[in-house]
């Protein structure tokens, strides 16, 4: 039901090009798996990308913000151009959940593939094949070691 009710509310304050179950627009990167087009966050579905400020480790053992990385190719990867979004749900902070697509190509599972996030298995199980693809390529975070990201908020909170 507030699912619905906010959706139905977005459909009222959106801009035009928006629909209640799309979103259009140019957007700003927020964090490896969370976007912004004209004030609303999306995040996106199936996937969890490692925190803006989470620590990988090359195979080397030398530690990199793979966090920022992240964000950082997603960002070059988007531009300025238009990003269009299919809301899923809505998330516990009132975020759309949404698969997001740019010239066809759907960037949920392009960040999966390039090693830049990991399928996330709670919520989806729709990105694990280009996972395995990544990880088996030993692509970005797949090339050293890093601590699944829901591991890293959780250690972050204390337990």
């Amino acid at each position: 039901m507030r699912f619905l009710l906010a959706l139905l509310l977005f459909s009222f304050v959106a801009a035009p090009q928006a629909h209640a179950d799309r979103l259009t627009g140019v957007a700003s990167v927020i964090d490896g798996d969370t976007l912004e087009i004209r004030g609303q966050r999306i995040r996106l579905h199936g996937i969890d990308a490692p925190e803006s400020r989470q620590l990988c480790a090359t195979a080397e053992g030398q530690r990199w913000r793979c966090g920022q990385q992240a964000a950082l190719s997603l960002a070059d990867r988007i531009g300025r151009r238009q990003v269009s979004c299919t809301v899923r749900d809505i998330d516990r902070y009132g975020r759309f959940i949404a698969v997001c697509h740019q010239d066809g190509s759907d960037l949920n599972g392009w960040l999966v593939r390039e090693g830049w996030a990991v399928a996330y298995r709670q919520y989806s199980r729709d990105y694990i094949r280009d996972e395995n693809e990544a990880s088996s390529a030993r692509r970005n975070i797949w090339s050293g070691r890093f601590d699944m990201p829901w591991d890293w908020r959780r250690a972050q909170r204390g337990g």
